[in-house]
């Protein structure tokens, strides 16, 4: 089982040696989990980065496992998404890191923390709204979150996007509460591969705005998606269950409702073949 495999290692690995990448054909996607909710997908025409986050400090809060994959060891980045302004998932330093005079998108009210980065074009996008890029067509979604970057910030959108690559669609969710909203964006998008946070949950501050691992797979199956890859879990400490919990329920829950075969844990770092 992969379970006792991503918490064998405490703090995660160093990696110093670069993964090996495959070499795609038209019609394969691979999806590389580098920790937390930061995600490379490639296709054999694009390499899009989600989330991109190497911080070994958010503010007080420390890093526990090293993120799977060094960004000097990145393919190069056609496209790079930016879910929302928190901290965990927008990190200046990081984006600064990878930035190579390509496009990002981002949500509406939050061009401001990136522009200067080193990136060619910052897009700002609001629900439902769509773009095109070469190798990849992008729609921006609904989520049940907030998207402040800072107390006073009354006006920073957020949001999850679904990922169209040759035919291939992923949706990564980035932050949310669990809402109607996910039987929509199925609906509409049909999403073959879902990127679900399970958590940081524990907290009074956290359960409206954060699912919980049973909730990732009740949002899973409104989705209707085929895979269900976890995410958000393991890396931070953000709120109150140990560690291990996320994905030790995730698996109780899907064995339970039958769909076990569906959730496929990533190794952070290990290049996945889709």
């Amino acid at each position: 089982m992969l379970l006792p495999a991503l918490f064998t290692r405490k703090r995660g690995q160093r990696n110093g040696t670069p993964p090996i990448f495959p070499k795609l054909k038209k019609g394969q996607l691979c999806i590389t989990w580098i920790g937390h909710a930061s995600f490379l997908i490639q296709t054999s025409q694009a390499n899009i980065l989600i989330d991109p986050n190497w911080a070994n400090w958010l503010l007080v809060v420390r890093r526990l496992r090293h993120a799977g994959l060094a960004h000097h060891h990145l393919p190069s980045i056609d496209l790079v998404l930016i879910t929302h302004a928190h901290f965990d998932h927008l990190h200046r330093r990081s984006l600064r890191q990878i930035a190579a005079n390509q496009p990002i998108v981002v949500p509406s009210g939050v061009g401001d923390l990136v522009h200067g980065l080193g990136f060619e074009k910052v897009y700002e996008m609001k629900w439902w709204e769509r773009l095109r890029f070469p190798g990849a067509a992008v729609t921006f979604v609904p989520a049940k979150h907030w998207g402040a970057r800072k107390v006073t910030d009354h006006h920073r959108g957020y949001g999850g996007y679904v990922i169209d690559v040759g035919g291939r669609t992923i949706y990564h969710a980035g932050d949310s509460g669990y809402f109607n909203g996910f039987r929509e964006i199925g609906k509409k998008l049909h999403p073959e591969i879902s990127l679900l946070p399970i958590g940081a949950y524990h907290g009074p501050k956290f359960g409206e705005n954060h699912m919980d691992p049973e909730e990732s797979l009740r949002a899973f199956e409104d989705l209707k998606s085929k895979v269900l890859i976890p995410m958000h879990f393991g890396t931070y400490r953000l709120s109150y269950e140990p560690l291990h919990e996320p994905p030790q329920r995730l698996m109780e829950a899907a064995t339970q409702s039958g769909r076990l075969s569906a959730v496929r844990f990533l190794i952070e770092g290990m290049p996945t073949l889709f």
